[in-house]
């Protein structure tokens, strides 16, 4: 959602760059203005270069820990659904990541945040399969909300949007009005995205992500169907071959910021300043990322190491892997991964408890074994954990 900044006090005679055959710029009325990309100001000034290369050396860093791990499915089902939680708060759809775990593989017991939350994620990774089949597109972006919202969205026929702060009601943006005036806007924003080769491709999705954001072509769900493209159009350029860049993260730590920086380019044209947000973002959280991953990898060696000391007997590749894949399991998960069937895959889980591997808690009558260690690191910025008995000390 784009908006939720105070209007600033003064405005330029035209829409963000000063020529006076544009019509000024008013939050209150619909922006039929909004120009086409590429922006016209120099959006490679010496700050956002300098700051593109260090966000690339960072996304190069996070691009060869995610191959070098073992198992990239326990990535997979930890990173994107945090990433879902952080996006969907940005919007005030506020869960948790226990909820999210507990009720990922079965919402049917989840609030309604929850599973809003985990339709995010879904949506994700529909985006993410559907790259192998085409490039991003305004369908890719229908396909997205859809998922998110949970009926079918499309490109907005009627009038009426307006975007409103939500302290005071005073409207701070209205996006385009006029499916063929938006699907133009949207038509031009694919051209960008895929044929301004010249522009490094972190340049590129700061500034499409400003402008899907300005055209606002849904009824509800842009804001997050916006961050799952920010991510996807990683994956497309080959930045990262998974969709695992928690950037949502960044912006929901600096909401406010997000805003404001967005309202300064549709009011003033201030691109620099929104690009180098951007790019700190990704440059921030991919060093984050970077790091969470050395630190479940760690995790992961060492409860190998206990398990095989103290379980000799039940251990196995396929069993440890679950429990990092899904930090919240049931005894159903076992029996789907054809570890173990129903009264072995129990006592499986039950020894696991017995050593601290695992704990258990009850959610609506079923059993569940949580991975403490592992939430304890997907939810702390800090990376060190408590290691087990007999390898206090190394």
């Amino acid at each position: 959602m784009l908006g939720t900044a105070p209007v600033p006090d003064e405005l330029p005679d035209a829409y963000g760059h000063g020529d006076a055959d544009e019509a000024a710029w008013r939050p209150d009325r619909p922006n039929i203005t909004l120009p086409n990309l590429p922006p016209r100001a120099d959006v490679e000034t010496k700050a956002v270069l300098k700051q593109c290369i260090t966000a690339r050396a960072s996304l190069a860093e996070l691009r060869q820990a995610a191959e070098l791990i073992p198992n990239q499915s326990v990535l997979i089902g930890t990173l994107p659904l945090l990433e879902a939680g952080a996006s969907s708060e940005i919007e005030n759809i506020v869960t948790t990541a226990d909820r999210l775990f507990q009720h990922v593989s079965d919402d049917a017991h989840a609030d309604t945040a929850t599973k809003e939350a985990l339709r995010y994620s879904r949506a994700l990774f529909d985006g993410f399969r559907a790259l192998s089949a085409h490039p991003l597109t305004t369908r890719t972006a229908e396909l997205i909300c859809s998922r998110i919202k949970g009926v079918e969205m499309t490109v907005r026929r009627l009038p009426g949007t307006a975007l409103a702060n939500q302290a005071s009601t005073e409207v701070v943006y209205t996006p385009p009005e006029g499916e063929p005036l938006l699907r133009q806007k949207l038509t031009n924003w694919e051209r960008f995205m895929h044929e301004a080769t010249d522009l490094d491709p972190l340049i590129r999705m700061a500034i499409g992500h400003y402008q899907f954001e300005a055209i606002h072509p849904f009824t509800d769900g842009n804001g997050r169907t916006g961050r799952v493209l920010n991510s996807l159009f990683l994956n497309e350029q080959d930045l990262l071959t998974l969709p695992i860049l928690y950037l949502s993260r960044y912006i929901n730590n600096s909401k406010s910021e997000y805003y404001r920086l967005l309202q300064r380019v549709t009011s003033h044209g201030h691109w620099e300043s929104w690009l180098l947000y951007m790019l700190r973002g990704v440059h921030e959280t991919a060093q984050w990322t970077t790091a969470k991953i050395a630190a479940i990898r760690a995790l992961r060696a060492h409860t190998v190491e206990y398990v095989t000391r103290e379980l000799p007997k039940i251990y196995s590749r396929e069993l440890v892997e679950m429990i990092f894949d899904l930090p919240y399991c049931r005894i159903s998960n076992v029996i789907e991964r054809s570890i173990a069937k129903r009264q072995t895959a129990s006592v499986y889980l039950k020894q696991l408890t017995s050593i601290g591997v695992l704990t258990t808690e009850s959610v609506s009558k079923e059993k569940l074994f949580v991975h403490p260690k592992l939430m304890l690191l997907l939810t702390q910025d800090r990376n060190e954990f408590a290691r087990y008995p007999g390898f206090e000390i190394r």
